[in-house]
């Protein structure tokens, strides 16, 4: 038998249906602002976070933006929602960003070659140099390792944007394109290239002009050069170094240009959560990108192999979009990714299914504790279980903090091989993407140079034979190296190899494994 559903009951129905979904609106958990602010104070406290700056956007609405604590610590200046921080590599979804209103544009497309619109563009491997797209630079595909190439922008660097093209061709690929996915910092700066081409506009100029303005992010900078000098509601970094907390200044990663170049502040990311969260639709109303480009954006590039952590958030999947980490949480999807420079942190983080989304900025690089954050943040907002996420990462951390510590420094030897005169080892060596880097003696002693690296310079201990420990200048970089010199049989340096003492601590940006450095030879002028 058929039945026949009258035009008057079909608008009951929908009425019903429609007085459901508004109860069940009304209804819905949200996020628990006690307990968010609660694990903010206890992460502080637990993690040695000078201050901290947060917003939270649900269900459209700004529910929470706020600053904790000091923007530096031997100062009284409080961190407040307008106080600036390095988003480090949370500047990569703003590369992309800008990339997806030129693509709205008619300008260019996702899968244009790379060398359509940056001709001078070379990878080692001529096939991957025709074949690299704007979809791969974003996507952490490119087949270079795992921040190869980083020296060249890290720690600031004197470098163009031609040297960094010139150097880019001499890096070697690791793997096959679009096969293995590995970080790297390099293309992002690359695809900022692009948007320079396309545009006419520097990356810098484009962001700031078609992204941050259209959107009211009104404080926040594409450099740090560019805060105005009346601002100095700006945070400093701290790092927590041999038992107290260090302040440590660098310019938020400036050479990092689209990779980790931008400032911004708790008020100005809760104008660009609002924006991804609807889509692409701007405060005003206005489209900053389209939905579809969104999509684009939120599609899975390449995956990545599941890690241990994933198990506490029930991760069944996680991979790579275009400047976005996509996994799931718990059964939700989410769209986030983190930032880091030395003394500073930061991550972004949506349940696009739930509407909602934090940014959370800090001047400590206690990564960890910004996870638990968010943790707190989407507990009560999803219905999960309560679970004191701060106090079980801080005890993770302090945990893996002292087991890293504990195996840190030079390998221990029974004998060492003794090294030969100081002038044997000096002079310079060459990296065909670096550049120069010279070894000489001052006063007995042998120190080496980063010429193109200002913070890179540092004084060779002796540890076995013709290997050397380098500690710099700076020894919060925690990047101590080893250097192991290849000689000839007529006892000349041919070339030197480099290698992190501690793997363990040291920044994958440091990346001297990739150096290939081979003795300038004499002119014989």
């Amino acid at each position: 038998m058929k039945y026949q559903i009258g035009k008057g009951l079909i608008a009951t129905v929908m009425l019903s249906v429609s007085s459901f979904s508004a109860l069940a609106e009304q209804y819905a958990p949200g996020v628990n602002i006690a307990d968010v602010e609660q694990a903010v104070t206890e992460a502080m406290e637990r993690f040695h976070i000078p201050g901290i700056a947060l917003a939270v956007v649900e269900r459209g609405e700004v529910v929470l933006s706020k600053g904790y604590g000091l923007r530096h610590i031997a100062h009284e200046d409080k961190v407040d929602e307008d106080t600036l921080f390095g988003i480090a590599s949370n500047s990569k979804a703003f590369t992309a960003a800008a990339l997806a209103v030129l693509v709205d544009e008619g300008k260019l497309s996702w899968s244009d070659e790379v060398i359509k619109h940056i001709p001078e563009f070379r990878l080692s491997d001529p096939y991957v140099t025709r074949a690299m797209t704007i979809a791969d630079l974003l996507s952490h595909r490119s087949g270079l390792g795992k921040g190869a190439g980083d020296l060249m922008i890290w720690p600031d660097t004197d470098k163009t944007m031609a040297d960094l093209l010139e150097g880019i061709a001499h890096l070697p690929i690791e793997s096959s394109l679009r096969s293995t996915y590995a970080y790297n910092n390099l293309m992002f700066v690359v695809a900022g290239e692009v948007v320079n081409r396309v545009s006419g506009m520097g990356w810098r100029d484009f962001v700031e002009q078609r992204l941050f303005k259209p959107m009211g992010m009104d404080t926040s900078r594409a450099g740090f050069s560019r805060i105005p000098q009346e601002n100095q509601n700006w945070a400093t970094g701290s790092i927590f170094w041999q038992g107290q907390l260090t302040p440590f200044f660098v310019d938020y990663l400036e050479d990092f240009r689209g990779a980790g170049a931008i400032a911004s502040s708790a008020n100005d990311m809760s104008l660009w959560l609002k924006t991804l969260l609807a889509a692409g639709k701007m405060p005003n109303g206005n489209a900053l990108f389209s939905e579809v480009q969104q999509v684009y954006m939120w599609h899975p590039y390449i995956m990545r192999w599941p890690n241990e952590a994933g198990k506490a958030y029930q991760r069944q999947f996680r991979g790579y979009g275009l400047g976005w980490a996509i996994e799931d949480y718990f059964g939700h999807k989410k769209v986030w990714h983190g930032g880091g420079i030395p003394g500073m942190v930061s991550q972004v983080a949506m349940i696009p299914g739930k509407q909602l989304g934090v940014v959370v900025l800090s001047n400590q690089q206690a990564f960890p504790a910004l996870t638990a954050i968010i943790n707190e943040v989407f507990e009560d907002a999803l219905g999960l279980p309560d679970k004191e996420w701060v106090k079980e990462a801080a005890e993770k951390y302090q945990l893996k903090r002292e087991e890293a510590y504990r195996s840190a420094g030079a390998v221990k030897l029974d004998k060492r091989q003794p090294q030969l005169a100081n002038q044997v080892y000096t002079g310079t060596l060459v990296s065909p993407w670096y550049g120069n880097v010279i070894v000489e003696e001052l006063n007995g002693e042998l120190y080496i140079d980063f010429t193109h690296t200002a913070m890179l310079k540092g004084k060779l201990h002796h540890h076995t034979g013709n290997t050397f420990v380098v500690r710099w200048q700076h020894p919060m970089l925690e990047a101590d190296a080893y250097i192991d010199f290849t000689l000839s049989p007529s006892q000349q340096v041919e070339a030197a190899s480099m290698s992190w003492v501690n793997p363990d601590v040291t920044d994958f940006s440091f990346d001297f494994h990739n150096l290939q450095l081979k003795a300038k030879a004499l002119s014989t002028e």
